[in-house]
């Protein structure tokens, strides 16, 4: 027997059935710190789960997260380790080898620096009284889903400067800010790993034009900040060096929120709660390499995904968190699931065997009841639905609150056990049936606070390194990002030269003649 011949049986049973056996619904439903996971409503039973955990055995799973931990050099392809958990750690906590040790130290200098920062810019403003109103993030990737995400998700803390964030070379949004800002009383942060993005800096000039027009050279140093791990490419785009934050080659983009990626949130929002969201990403941490497989969330979670993959051969999952404040985490996911595991060969090079990285997709509840529900529910494509649910809201409009966790609870169940209207004689009765048997996952915060956020996204990046280690792949680069960006540098002089232009294809000479004739 194997995955293929359990999902084959397991195809005949139902949900409505499965959902009865009590034994297999406590090995299906988990608590870890304030997160409850339920993955009874997913169509599998305890002999397919013995063969999954039996899966992560052969794959070696316990000994790569013991290598993780102890900051083994799991990016193979770049020679590096992924040490994106030392970044969460407290200077207390015991590392797991030499590297982890090395980067739980660096990570600590680093977090009193901005401790620093935050502290001098919340109390002293910018010098001759002009506190801090307005803080600009300007970042691509990671260096702006992280924080963004904890904006939208947390930031209701503490008094402080507004936050904005711009991402995209589009300069529809730099430039609206620019009209609308008071240069004097705005702080902007430059963040890219490498310094050299092109979305950053170009955008990042904009704002280093428009400070230095309005408050000269000086009073644009005094405003202007760079995380990175190149601090001379920094300086000489003009930021000074005391100004310069840390972050490491060992933190990829979209694992790098934790470090002083978050300056930008903290400045905004408080160091406490950023504290806070590093303390809930810990205690997952602390869950995730120390609990035993088969009751590991991160681990559970990760099985349930390559089994709806690679068994019963579904290859998009939907999000649909039923909370405003998380409109953002299905994007956020996007980025972590699909550039992390959408790789075609494993480790070594070879072609890799089975599906990798789902499309992940979604949208807030209830608003996507009115969207793409309808799909879900009677389309001819089965999709896995995550449900993101908080049980304790942070307004005291508590009819809206349960109304809204009734429909997310309405919705799993609906999913999963269908309406049977064959029997009926109602002429419409083909229309109105909902076959059911449609899986899908039920995670539950207690509430919406830093530590919950920070536990619920660690736990995804963990989540992601067990599918990863289930098939063999490198979830740690991405070098699909670079080809497009790459091919993008030499098409631009295509764009105002004709001589260039006819070097490239068919089809793209076709679209700049388009773009140039108007």
């Amino acid at each position: 027997m194997n995955l293929v011949d359990d999902a084959a049986r397991l195809r005949r049973s139902t949900l409505a059935q499965l959902t009865l056996d009590d034994e297999r619904g406590a090995r299906l439903r988990l608590r870890s710190g304030p997160l409850h996971a339920d993955f009874s409503r997913q169509l599998v039973d305890g002999a397919a789960l013995d063969r999954l955990l039996q899966l992560a055995e052969r794959a070696g799973l316990e000994r790569m997260r013991t290598e993780l931990a102890a900051g083994e050099a799991l990016n193979s392809s770049e020679g590096r380790a992924a040490l994106h958990h030392s970044l969460r750690a407290e200077a207390a906590d015991a590392a797991d080898g030499e590297a982890a040790s090395h980067a739980q130290a660096e990570a600590a200098r680093a977090a009193q620096l901005v401790q620093g920062w935050v502290d001098k810019l919340r109390t002293d403003g910018l010098g001759e009284g002009r506190e801090v109103r307005e803080v600009v993030n300007i970042g691509i990737g990671g260096s702006d889903l992280g924080p963004r995400l904890l904006a939208e998700a947390i930031g209701g803390g503490a008094p402080g400067p507004r936050l904005h964030f711009v991402s995209s070379i589009d300069a529809h949004r730099a430039a609206d800010l620019i009209a609308r800002l008071d240069p004097a009383h705005t702080v902007v942060v430059l963040v890219s790993k490498s310094f050299g993005t092109e979305e950053t800096l170009l955008n990042g000039n904009l704002f280093i034009d428009w400070l230095s027009r309005a408050l000269g050279a000086e009073g644009m140093r005094a405003r202007v900040f760079a995380v990175t791990a190149n601090i001379a490419a920094a300086e000489k785009f003009g930021v000074t060096a005391s100004r310069c934050l840390p972050i490491w080659e060992w933190v990829g983009g979209r694992y790098s929120m934790w470090s002083a990626v978050g300056f930008s949130f903290a400045l905004a929002h408080g160091a406490a709660a950023f504290r806070r969201l590093l303390d809930g990403a810990r205690q997952m941490d602390r869950h995730f390499f120390e609990a035993p497989l088969a009751r590991n969330l991160p681990v559970l979670r990760g099985l349930i995904e390559h089994w709806n993959r690679v068994a019963l051969d579904h290859r998009s999952r939907c999000v649909v968190p039923y909370d405003v404040r998380l409109a953002l985490l299905p994007a956020y996911l996007q980025q972590l699931e699909m550039e992390s595991n959408g790789k075609s060969v494993r480790r070594g090079g070879e072609p890799v065997a089975q599906p990798t990285a789902p499309v992940v997709w979604g949208g807030v509840g209830t608003d996507a009841q009115h969207a793409f529900f309808q799909a879900l529910h009677q389309g001819t494509q089965v999709v896995p639905v995550e449900f993101i649910g908080v049980i304790q809201p942070a307004h005291p409009h508590q009819a809206h609150h349960r109304v809204l966790l009734a429909n997310l609870l309405a919705q799993s169940a609906a999913l999963a056990y269908g309406h049977d209207t064959r029997d009926s004689d109602d002429p419409l009765a083909a229309h109105k049936h909902h076959g059911g048997n449609r899986p899908s996952t039920v995670i539950l915060l207690d509430a919406l606070t830093p530590e919950a956020l920070g536990a619920l996204i660690a736990m995804y990046e963990h989540s992601v390194f067990v599918e990863a280690c289930l098939v063999g792949i490198n979830p740690f680069d991405q070098w699909g990002v670079e080809l497009g960006k790459r091919i993008a540098r030499q098409f631009l002089p295509a764009l105002s030269s004709e001589a260039e232009a006819a070097a490239l294809d068919p089809g793209t000479q076709a679209l700049i003649r388009e773009i140039r004739s108007r």
